[in-house]
């Protein structure tokens, strides 16, 4: 078997189907298996999954295991000659499974490889690749440094922004959003450190990989990411988690250098972590007293959406349901979708979410779309025929 795709889920089923659904289509061709591991959703993922994608194997976890364990429980059980790690909030374009598997096919010295990550307005998110964060790494961007200086090869080495986005580049950390490796590899360097919970183990693996002498890689695929939904980023579990994440890693690989330079490091991972807390305490606070309220895309905008007469005809009932804003078009022409676009913007003072028709757009025309000359007042939304629901980045419209 050419390729295992793993992907763990935990209460986000509309984005797991929309994900199994593009997945679908990128696979075409190739001979592979789809394994999803649940980590106890209550949200009926697992129903929905079994009814309109029976093909693919599930594991029910009795129990949230994290991110790690279960990516593991997966593998274990895989038997393709590449594993692919992909989130359940991603819309992977047609051609991206393929050209990663072409890639890896020509260069055997690459232990793993990633892609380009849109977020949902269609920029590129910038976690797409990422440098190993040494101390120095890691000081120059909890310092603000790598925010001032994004292209510098030094400053800005944990993006490294210095880096082009339009040809293959080896680099040190692939995301784990999407991280297809070598299964042999794999069986060389061991398994996702089950010691992280969630973030931080797609960096130590990159990391393990280096070290074994093999290599890897950006490759200029894209996806989307709706980057969040799988992590509940307004959690303060998600901030405990993802620094601690940060102070694992550093005692792991870099414990050794002694307290000159690991005290300064710990002090930094605390106080950015006690900032986090505190501005996200402080949002709360604020949105309990009526002084802000959350940003939601969908409701407080615009949408524009587009493709066959049946879609449309939900997407009409849906909105006036919902009291929506919505501009309704039946087309299959991107051009034609543009031109409604630039009529829209032209209007100003509006948040813009186009959404596409899977069943007359691909996903990479939607993809590419997002990611052209538009302005990133625009996000991207999807229909999804299945249970006739708009999926967004901030929520789920049926």
């Amino acid at each position: 078997m050419k390729l295992s795709v793993v992907i763990v889920n935990y209460n986000v089923s509309h984005y797991l189907l929309q994900c199994v659904d593009s997945l679908s289509h990128a696979l075409r061709g190739i001979d592979s298996e789809v394994i999803v591991v649940d980590n106890h959703s209550r949200d009926n993922s697992i129903a929905l999954l079994r009814h309109h994608h029976p093909e693919v194997r599930i594991v029910e976890n009795l129990h949230n295991l994290g991110f790690a364990k279960a990516n593991n429980i997966a593998i274990r059980q895989s038997h393709g000659e590449y594993v692919l790690l992909l989130n359940p909030d991603t819309i992977v374009s047609e051609s991206a499974v393929k050209g990663v598997i072409s890639f890896l096919d020509s260069h055997p010295e690459a232990g793993s490889a990633g892609v380009r990550m849109l977020n949902a307005d269609g920029s590129v998110a910038p976690e797409s690749r990422r440098g190993v964060p040494t101390p120095m790494t890691a000081f120059y961007k909890l310092s603000g440094l790598c925010g001032m200086f994004p292209k510098s090869r030094r400053f800005g080495r944990y993006y490294l922004g210095h880096l082009p986005w339009d040809s293959p580049q080896q680099i040190e950390v692939v995301s784990g959003a999407f991280c297809m490796l070598r299964a042999s590899v794999l069986k060389k360097v061991g398994l996702l450190d089950e010691d992280y919970f969630m973030y931080g183990e797609d960096i130590d693996l990159s990391y393990r990989i280096l070290k074994s002498g093999a290599t890897n890689w950006y490759v200029p695929e894209t996806i989307l990411h709706y980057k969040g939904e799988s992590t509940h980023k307004s959690s303060f579990r998600y901030v405990h988690v993802f620094y601690q994440a940060m102070h694992i890693f550093f005692r792991k690989h870099f414990s050794h250098l002694g307290l000159f330079i690991s005290i300064p490091i710990k002090t930094a991972i605390i106080v950015k972590a006690s900032s986090a807390l505190l501005l996200m305490l402080t949002e709360r606070v604020r949105m309990s007293l009526g002084f802000a309220r959350r940003n939601n895309i969908s409701v407080n905008g615009t949408l524009l959406c587009v493709g066959s007469e049946s879609m449309i005809a939900t997407c009409r009932e849906i909105s006036n349901k919902h009291g929506l804003e919505a501009t309704l078009c039946v087309c299959s022409d991107l051009g034609e979708v543009a031109s409604q676009l630039d009529r829209l913007v032209a209007e100003g003072g509006k948040t813009l979410t186009v959404v596409f028709d899977p069943e007359v757009f691909d996903y990479g025309s939607m993809l590419s779309f997002v990611s052209g000359s538009r302005p990133h007042t625009v996000s991207l939304g999807v229909f999804q025929p299945s249970t006739s629901s708009i999926i967004t980045l901030s929520e789920i419209i049926r």
